[in-house]
């Protein structure tokens, strides 16, 4: 840590620590003034804001920026979260080749674990952020597959990776911290109030999704000392895709970034960006699409029918995910929670038999 990460929102504003941190990428860059715009304030703070220089803004750097951290009340409890989202800013994001925010200061306290990121404002460059409400094609889903295919590919089995902390696998921290009684009661909640009104009636069983997740686990467990894992975003739906200026797929939010299969990513994506209409027309498609996708990347993609069967894995990981989230919108949930539990039950993904034998 080179520059002491902020802890609070006007620090991170202020000309001073502004100056500290863009002096690395940008030396001799004096900031005079920052100019506070648009917050979005749930448990992480995205505050977009303009600054103004003494020689006026260095090349390369855009006057208008976005700092994402943890200022608010509840974003202090859960600061830790902030810390794999600025390790992969700071440590892999140069790395991988996927399209993605760029960085301009990306670093985490030792003591709090708190993450602060500083990245170029891409609303001000006509990017447009996506929601599962947003129109996505299957067209769409194919190039935002590639680039989780740069992801995957650059990081597959690469061992560089494999000591890294901050990549520790990390898919029961909620059931860590919270407990199964409350996760189950969240799920339960959100299936049979008006979040799940389209959620199918046989998959409205909330132990049965935790026990189909922790099975999930434990056949992760098993696959990371037999098969090649490879980083993964670890959140891959569509709400965390953005169209860049010039209309492309792009992979943004990496606060859950960590080592896992393939398959967690890819699952998770195409069960949320499309219809259930559209996804059963396409999604054998769009896995071969991925799968080519990675051997145009130098990597032995696993067979198709394998991959086929590893696909209803990442299923189970995404229903999981959103059967436990309550800070989004409702309707975004209502939409994500029937999209995944149609998948789900579209390919009986909560047997048994899905976990206890390898892909």
């Amino acid at each position: 840590m080179t520059v002491a990460v902020p802890d609070t929102l006007d620090e991170a504003l202020s000309p001073q620590w502004l100056t500290s941190a863009l002096q690395p990428r940008f030396p001799g860059i004096e900031v005079t003034s920052a100019t506070l715009g648009p917050i979005v304030d749930r448990v992480s703070t995205n505050a977009r804001f303009t600054i103004e220089c003494t020689s006026g803004i260095p090349e390369g750097l855009s006057p208008d920026l976005c700092v994402k951290g943890y200022f608010n009340e509840e974003g202090r409890t859960t600061r830790a979260a902030g810390e794999p989202e600025a390790c992969f800013y700071r440590d892999l994001r140069d790395h991988i080749g996927a399209r993605t925010l760029r960085s301009h200061y990306a670093d985490f306290d030792p003591d709090t674990r708190h993450g602060v990121v500083i990245t170029e404002d891409i609303v001000s460059q006509n990017s447009i952020f996506l929601d599962a409400a947003s129109s996505y094609t299957a067209d769409q889903v194919a190039e935002s597959l590639g680039e989780f295919a740069k992801l995957h590919a650059a990081t597959w089995g690469k061992q560089n990776w494999g000591h890294q902390q901050w990549l520790a696998p990390r898919l029961t921290g909620a059931i860590r911290a919270m407990g199964t009684e409350e996760i189950t009661a969240r799920i339960d909640r959100n299936f049979h109030g008006p979040n799940g009104i389209r959620v199918p009636d046989e998959m409205k069983d909330a132990p049965r999704l935790l026990s189909a997740y922790l099975g999930l686990v434990d056949a992760l467990a098993s696959e990371y000392e037999t098969s090649d894992w490879c980083v993964i975003h670890g959140d891959a739906h569509v709400g965390n895709i953005y169209l860049d200026g010039q209309s492309r797929p792009s992979l943004v939010d990496w606060q859950l970034v960590q080592r896992g299969m393939w398959y967690m990513d890819v699952g998770t994506h195409i069960a949320t960006a499309l219809t259930p209409e559209e996804r059963r027309r396409t999604e054998d498609d769009l896995l071969a699409h991925y799968l080519d996708c990675l051997a145009s990347q130098g990597i032995e993609p696993p067979p198709f029918d394998s991959g086929r069967r590893a696909l209803r894995r990442g299923m189970v990981r995404g229903l999981y995910l959103w059967g436990i989230t309550v800070k989004v919108e409702p309707r975004l949930i209502e939409i994500l929670l029937h999209r995944l539990s149609t998948a789900v039950a579209d390919h009986d993904a909560l047997s048994t038999e899905l976990f206890s034998t390898p892909c």
